[in-house]
Protein backbone atom coordinates (compact mmCIF):
# COMPACT_ATOMS: atom_id res chain seq x y z
CA UNK A 1 0.00 0.00 0.00
CA UNK A 2 1.01 3.63 -0.50
CA UNK A 3 -0.14 5.46 2.30
CA UNK A 4 0.59 9.74 2.68
CA UNK A 5 1.39 10.98 5.85
CA UNK A 6 0.18 14.27 6.99
CA UNK A 7 3.96 16.52 6.21
CA UNK A 8 2.69 19.76 4.47
CA UNK A 9 5.44 20.31 2.34
CA UNK A 10 4.28 16.63 0.88
CA UNK A 11 0.74 17.67 0.80
CA UNK A 12 1.03 20.96 -1.32
CA UNK A 13 2.82 19.02 -3.74
CA UNK A 14 0.03 16.93 -3.80
CA UNK A 15 -2.94 18.77 -3.88
CA UNK A 16 -0.91 20.66 -7.09
CA UNK A 17 -0.92 17.08 -8.75
CA UNK A 18 -4.32 16.97 -8.17
CA UNK A 19 -5.34 20.24 -9.44
CA UNK A 20 -3.90 19.22 -12.66
CA UNK A 21 -5.92 16.64 -12.39
CA UNK A 22 -9.19 18.03 -11.97
CA UNK A 23 -8.61 19.96 -14.63
CA UNK A 24 -7.75 17.72 -17.25
CA UNK A 25 -9.98 14.92 -16.46
CA UNK A 26 -12.39 14.22 -18.96
CA UNK A 27 -14.61 12.60 -16.19
CA UNK A 28 -15.23 12.85 -12.38
CA UNK A 29 -16.22 9.78 -10.26
CA UNK A 30 -16.89 11.08 -6.52
CA UNK A 31 -17.24 8.45 -4.22
CA UNK A 32 -18.43 10.39 -0.75
CA UNK A 33 -18.07 8.93 2.61
CA UNK A 34 -19.08 10.17 6.22
CA UNK A 35 -16.25 11.79 6.47
CA UNK A 36 -17.30 14.54 3.67
CA UNK A 37 -20.54 15.37 5.81
CA UNK A 38 -18.29 15.22 9.26
CA UNK A 39 -15.75 17.72 7.53
CA UNK A 40 -18.83 19.82 7.27
CA UNK A 41 -19.69 19.63 10.76
CA UNK A 42 -22.50 16.91 10.81
CA UNK A 43 -20.45 14.86 13.80
CA UNK A 44 -22.66 11.97 14.80
CA UNK A 45 -20.49 12.34 18.21
CA UNK A 46 -18.98 14.57 20.69
CA UNK A 47 -20.82 18.01 21.47
CA UNK A 48 -23.19 18.08 18.88
CA UNK A 49 -24.43 14.43 19.92
CA UNK A 50 -24.48 16.00 23.37
CA UNK A 51 -26.51 18.83 22.39
CA UNK A 52 -28.98 16.88 20.69
CA UNK A 53 -29.30 13.83 22.32
CA UNK A 54 -28.19 14.44 26.34
CA UNK A 55 -31.38 12.59 27.66
CA UNK A 56 -30.92 9.81 25.29
CA UNK A 57 -27.65 9.23 26.52
CA UNK A 58 -28.19 10.04 30.63
CA UNK A 59 -31.17 7.52 29.94
CA UNK A 60 -29.86 4.41 27.65
CA UNK A 61 -26.16 4.67 27.70
CA UNK A 62 -24.84 5.16 24.27
CA UNK A 63 -23.07 8.28 23.38
CA UNK A 64 -23.01 9.08 19.60
CA UNK A 65 -26.15 8.81 17.20
CA UNK A 66 -24.44 5.83 15.61
CA UNK A 67 -24.58 3.29 18.34
CA UNK A 68 -28.51 4.87 19.40
CA UNK A 69 -29.79 3.97 15.58
CA UNK A 70 -28.60 0.04 16.51
CA UNK A 71 -30.04 0.20 20.63
CA UNK A 72 -33.00 -2.38 21.52
CA UNK A 73 -35.88 0.50 22.33
CA UNK A 74 -38.73 -1.24 24.06
CA UNK A 75 -41.28 0.33 22.42
CA UNK A 76 -41.98 2.11 19.01
CA UNK A 77 -42.93 5.18 20.86
CA UNK A 78 -39.43 5.03 22.10
CA UNK A 79 -37.48 4.81 18.67
CA UNK A 80 -39.25 6.67 16.59
CA UNK A 81 -38.87 9.28 19.16
CA UNK A 82 -35.05 8.75 18.82
CA UNK A 83 -35.29 8.47 14.97
CA UNK A 84 -37.24 11.22 14.26
CA UNK A 85 -35.43 13.70 16.28
CA UNK A 86 -31.93 11.87 14.64
CA UNK A 87 -33.47 11.88 11.55
CA UNK A 88 -34.38 16.08 12.20
CA UNK A 89 -31.27 16.97 13.24
CA UNK A 90 -29.05 15.58 9.98
CA UNK A 91 -31.81 15.66 7.24
CA UNK A 92 -33.90 18.98 7.50
CA UNK A 93 -33.36 22.42 8.16
CA UNK A 94 -29.80 22.08 7.66
CA UNK A 95 -26.99 23.64 5.64
CA UNK A 96 -25.42 21.94 2.78
CA UNK A 97 -22.11 22.05 4.39
CA UNK A 98 -18.74 24.34 3.17
CA UNK A 99 -17.32 21.16 1.99
CA UNK A 100 -20.26 20.05 -0.27
CA UNK A 101 -20.53 23.39 -1.49
CA UNK A 102 -16.88 23.78 -2.72
CA UNK A 103 -16.53 20.26 -3.40
CA UNK A 104 -19.78 21.04 -6.23
CA UNK A 105 -17.50 24.66 -7.76
CA UNK A 106 -14.79 21.90 -7.94
CA UNK A 107 -16.83 19.50 -10.32
CA UNK A 108 -18.10 22.95 -12.19
CA UNK A 109 -18.39 22.61 -15.95
CA UNK A 110 -17.04 18.80 -15.76
CA UNK A 111 -18.72 15.60 -16.32
CA UNK A 112 -19.22 14.28 -13.12
CA UNK A 113 -21.60 11.54 -11.42
CA UNK A 114 -21.47 11.20 -7.41
CA UNK A 115 -21.63 7.35 -5.75
CA UNK A 116 -22.38 8.27 -1.90
CA UNK A 117 -23.01 6.17 1.39
CA UNK A 118 -23.90 9.21 2.88
CA UNK A 119 -28.11 9.51 3.67
CA UNK A 120 -28.05 13.03 4.82
CA UNK A 121 -29.46 14.48 1.57
CA UNK A 122 -26.35 17.60 1.66
CA UNK A 123 -25.31 16.76 -2.36
CA UNK A 124 -29.10 18.44 -3.28
CA UNK A 125 -29.16 20.83 -0.89
CA UNK A 126 -25.80 22.10 -1.79
CA UNK A 127 -27.04 22.26 -5.55
CA UNK A 128 -25.69 19.21 -7.12
CA UNK A 129 -28.24 17.49 -10.00
CA UNK A 130 -30.27 14.84 -8.27
CA UNK A 131 -29.37 13.33 -12.12
CA UNK A 132 -25.85 12.51 -10.69
CA UNK A 133 -26.36 11.43 -7.75
CA UNK A 134 -27.01 7.48 -6.52
CA UNK A 135 -27.62 6.98 -2.79
CA UNK A 136 -26.53 3.64 -2.76
CA UNK A 137 -27.46 3.17 1.23
CA UNK A 138 -31.01 5.15 1.37
CA UNK A 139 -31.88 7.95 2.09
CA UNK A 140 -33.10 9.46 6.07
CA UNK A 141 -36.02 11.33 4.25
CA UNK A 142 -37.79 8.03 2.95
CA UNK A 143 -39.82 5.39 5.43
CA UNK A 144 -40.59 1.69 4.25
CA UNK A 145 -42.42 -1.27 5.00
CA UNK A 146 -40.38 -3.12 7.88
CA UNK A 147 -41.71 -6.38 6.14
CA UNK A 148 -41.60 -4.94 3.40
CA UNK A 149 -44.52 -5.82 1.49
CA UNK A 150 -43.40 -3.29 -1.39
CA UNK A 151 -40.45 -2.30 -2.61
CA UNK A 152 -42.10 1.35 -2.01
CA UNK A 153 -40.71 4.45 -0.21
CA UNK A 154 -43.23 7.34 1.11
CA UNK A 155 -41.41 10.83 2.10
CA UNK A 156 -41.28 11.64 5.64
CA UNK A 157 -40.59 14.61 6.79
CA UNK A 158 -44.44 16.18 7.40
CA UNK A 159 -44.75 12.82 9.70
CA UNK A 160 -41.09 13.52 11.59
CA UNK A 161 -41.78 17.06 12.17
CA UNK A 162 -45.17 16.16 14.24
CA UNK A 163 -43.10 13.21 15.50
CA UNK A 164 -40.55 16.31 16.80
CA UNK A 165 -42.82 18.41 17.97
CA UNK A 166 -45.24 15.65 20.18
CA UNK A 167 -42.81 13.83 21.96
CA UNK A 168 -42.45 13.73 25.04
CA UNK A 169 -39.85 12.49 27.25
CA UNK A 170 -38.31 10.85 24.24
CA UNK A 171 -41.28 8.95 23.14
CA UNK A 172 -43.85 10.11 20.74
CA UNK A 173 -47.84 9.65 21.31
CA UNK A 174 -48.90 6.17 19.94
CA UNK A 175 -51.18 7.49 16.94
CA UNK A 176 -48.28 8.76 15.66
CA UNK A 177 -46.21 5.72 15.03
CA UNK A 178 -46.08 5.16 11.27
CA UNK A 179 -47.99 1.90 9.48
CA UNK A 180 -47.59 0.86 6.11
CA UNK A 181 -50.37 2.06 3.57
CA UNK A 182 -50.86 -1.85 2.60
CA UNK A 183 -50.32 -3.37 5.05
CA UNK A 184 -50.58 -1.67 8.44
CA UNK A 185 -46.93 -2.86 9.54
CA UNK A 186 -44.78 -0.96 11.21
CA UNK A 187 -43.02 1.47 8.75
CA UNK A 188 -39.11 1.90 9.35
CA UNK A 189 -36.10 4.03 8.39
CA UNK A 190 -35.00 3.77 4.55
CA UNK A 191 -31.19 2.61 5.50
CA UNK A 192 -29.64 -0.28 4.37
CA UNK A 193 -29.35 -2.46 7.50
CA UNK A 194 -30.27 -5.98 6.72
CA UNK A 195 -32.09 -7.74 3.71
CA UNK A 196 -35.39 -6.18 4.51
CA UNK A 197 -33.90 -2.57 2.71
CA UNK A 198 -36.06 -1.42 -0.23
CA UNK A 199 -34.65 -0.40 -3.44
CA UNK A 200 -37.40 1.78 -5.29
CA UNK A 201 -37.71 2.91 -8.45
CA UNK A 202 -35.89 6.00 -7.69
CA UNK A 203 -33.02 3.35 -6.04
CA UNK A 204 -32.84 1.56 -9.60
CA UNK A 205 -33.08 4.64 -11.83
CA UNK A 206 -30.42 6.23 -10.12
CA UNK A 207 -28.14 3.03 -10.43
CA UNK A 208 -28.66 2.77 -14.55
CA UNK A 209 -27.86 6.28 -14.43
CA UNK A 210 -24.80 5.61 -12.87
CA UNK A 211 -23.89 2.22 -14.38
CA UNK A 212 -24.17 4.38 -18.15
CA UNK A 213 -21.79 6.72 -16.23
CA UNK A 214 -19.63 4.38 -16.23
CA UNK A 215 -19.68 2.42 -19.13
CA UNK A 216 -19.83 6.14 -20.78
CA UNK A 217 -16.32 6.62 -19.51
CA UNK A 218 -14.14 3.41 -19.56
CA UNK A 219 -11.67 5.34 -22.19
CA UNK A 220 -9.91 8.35 -21.36
CA UNK A 221 -8.95 10.45 -18.26
CA UNK A 222 -11.30 9.32 -15.79
CA UNK A 223 -10.60 10.50 -12.33
CA UNK A 224 -11.96 8.67 -8.79
CA UNK A 225 -12.14 10.94 -6.55
CA UNK A 226 -12.71 9.25 -2.70
CA UNK A 227 -13.98 11.55 0.22
CA UNK A 228 -13.71 10.48 3.53
CA UNK A 229 -14.58 6.72 3.11
CA UNK A 230 -13.95 4.57 6.01
CA UNK A 231 -13.67 0.66 5.89
CA UNK A 232 -17.28 0.32 6.95
CA UNK A 233 -18.16 -0.39 3.55
CA UNK A 234 -15.38 -0.65 1.54
CA UNK A 235 -17.16 -3.07 -1.39
CA UNK A 236 -18.84 -0.01 -2.13
CA UNK A 237 -16.76 3.09 -3.30
CA UNK A 238 -12.95 2.18 -2.28
CA UNK A 239 -12.55 -1.38 -3.87
CA UNK A 240 -14.48 -0.84 -6.61
CA UNK A 241 -12.85 2.49 -7.49
CA UNK A 242 -9.47 0.77 -6.95
CA UNK A 243 -9.96 -2.30 -9.63
CA UNK A 244 -12.07 0.34 -12.05
CA UNK A 245 -8.27 2.49 -11.75
CA UNK A 246 -6.60 -0.71 -12.14
CA UNK A 247 -8.49 -2.36 -15.17
CA UNK A 248 -8.66 1.93 -16.81
CA UNK A 249 -5.25 2.59 -17.92
CA UNK A 250 -5.29 6.43 -18.28
CA UNK A 251 -7.88 7.01 -15.48
CA UNK A 252 -6.37 8.26 -11.97
CA UNK A 253 -7.49 7.78 -8.33
CA UNK A 254 -7.16 10.24 -5.85
CA UNK A 255 -7.90 9.35 -1.64
CA UNK A 256 -8.71 12.36 0.85
CA UNK A 257 -9.28 11.12 4.24
CA UNK A 258 -8.68 13.05 7.73
CA UNK A 259 -6.36 10.46 8.87
CA UNK A 260 -5.86 7.52 6.78
CA UNK A 261 -5.26 7.77 2.88
CA UNK A 262 -3.78 4.75 0.65
CA UNK A 263 -3.71 3.23 -2.44
CA UNK A 264 -2.71 -0.37 -3.61
CA UNK A 265 0.81 -0.80 -4.81
CA UNK A 266 -0.67 -1.51 -8.31
CA UNK A 267 -1.81 1.89 -8.33
CA UNK A 268 0.49 3.87 -7.25
CA UNK A 269 1.75 5.43 -10.19
CA UNK A 270 -1.93 6.79 -10.88
CA UNK A 271 -2.85 7.51 -7.44
CA UNK A 272 -2.28 11.17 -5.03
CA UNK A 273 -3.58 10.26 -1.46
CA UNK A 274 -3.67 13.09 0.96
CA UNK A 275 -4.41 12.68 4.84
CA UNK A 276 -5.84 15.93 6.52
CA UNK A 277 -8.94 17.84 7.28
CA UNK A 278 -11.11 17.16 3.78
CA UNK A 279 -12.54 20.92 4.05
CA UNK A 280 -9.31 22.49 4.14
CA UNK A 281 -8.03 19.86 0.90
CA UNK A 282 -11.19 21.04 -0.89
CA UNK A 283 -10.28 24.80 0.01
CA UNK A 284 -6.70 24.64 -1.29
CA UNK A 285 -8.20 22.86 -4.63
CA UNK A 286 -9.90 25.35 -4.94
Amino acid sequence: MQECGKDPQVRRGEIDLLKEWLRSADAVVVGAGAGLSAAAGFAYGGERFKKYFSDFEQKYGFHDMYSGGFYPFSSLEEFWGYWSRMIYVNRYDQPAGKPYEDLLRLLSGKEYFVLTTNVDHRFQVAGFEKERLFYTQGDYGLFQCSLPCRQKTYDNEAAVREMLEKQKDGKIPPELVPRCPVCGRPMTTNLRADGAFVEDEGWHAAHARYQKFLKEHTKGKTLYLELGVGMNTPGIIKYPFWQRVYAEKESRYACLNLELAYAPEEIKDRSVCIAGDLGETLQKLL
